[in-house]
């Protein structure tokens, strides 16, 4: 699934890095403790997650991400999004609770980090 196909289905808006197009995300990992993020391979994984700050985008470039869903309406600030664009990361961001968007993607197809 595209990352345009990602943020419509959870009415988010892609802020960040501009979009990769080609790029498909097939799994998805939602938490809000970065430690667990830093577990796993995230090869093309989507990390769903209500933690709005820029530990979010270091943990995300060190783990390789290229997408991150924020949910609960929150607002990335200005220092977030300039590190998302040096990192090469988009980021949609949604008004949705992250256990809404963990359920219409998994509904969607999407599959589970494991």
């Amino acid at each position: 699934m595209t990352i345009k196909e990602i943020a419509e289905l959870v009415d988010g808006e892609i802020v960040g890095a501009p979009c990769d197009d080609g790029y498909e995300v097939i799994k998805a990992f939602s938490s809000d403790l970065m430690s667990d993020v830093l577990r796993f391979s995230m090869d093309e994984t989507v990390l769903i997650t209500g933690l709005c700050n820029n530990q979010t985008m270091r943990t995300a470039e060190m783990a390789d991400l290229r997408v991150v869903l924020i949910g609960r309406d929150k607002q990335p600030d200005e220092e977030m999004l300039e590190l998302a664009v040096d990192s090469d990361i988009t980021i949609i961001k949604s008004k949705y609770s992250i256990f809404k968007i963990s359920g219409i993607l998994y509904d969607a197809g999407i599959k589970p980090l494991y």
